[in-house]
């Protein structure tokens, strides 16, 4: 959420006006609060730069929803860590809607075990690279990733997060 101006303070322009939602039907257990995204979502450079308020809108699933949502729009039978659904305005539509993010909690929590990592820095990192989907990232060919990889490393960096790709086999 948009931070609030004290009364007669004039707003910062450098400060981002991004309004992140979070819903977690997964349960509470390891799962970061609301703050700590809309923290790591507001140091995305793209997101600084835009003008007017934009909006993420993040779900939180078990592992059955995340399979469900991977096999239903992605076409692969397993739960996956983070799926990007960019929102497709209407033509002539002002829409500060960027999309939607599904996280699912117990594939975060299996892969930060298996990778020895905080599962808080995985969930940064996950939800940093979902939202760069969402502004139009991709890692289809090798130049693609290393530029979305790159950017990624950087912001984490800023949070003091450790290379989530080192060690990672490409």
């Amino acid at each position: 959420m948009a931070s609030r101006a004290r009364a007669g303070a004039k707003p910062d322009p450098a400060a981002p006006r991004l309004c992140v939602w979070v819903r977690n039907e997964a349960g509470r257990r390891g799962v970061p609060m609301l703050r700590s995204f809309q923290r790591w979502l507001e140091a995305i450079p793209a997101l600084r730069r835009r003008k007017g308020m934009s909006e993420i809108n993040i779900l939180i699933v078990d592992g059955k929803s995340g399979r469900d949502y991977n096999r239903r729009f992605r076409a692969r039978d397993y739960a996956t860590n983070v799926l990007s659904f960019p929102y497709e305005p209407v033509a002539g539509e002002a829409s500060g809607l960027l999309g939607d993010l599904v996280i699912c909690a117990p594939v975060v929590a299996r892969e930060a075990r298996e990778q020895g990592k905080d599962p808080r820095d995985h969930y940064a990192h996950l939800a940093i690279h979902g939202a760069l989907h969402l502004l139009g990232h991709d890692h289809e060919d090798d130049a693609e990733a290393e530029r979305m990889e790159a950017l990624e490393r950087r912001i984490l960096a800023g949070f003091g997060i450790a290379d989530p790709y080192r060690g990672a086999e490409g």
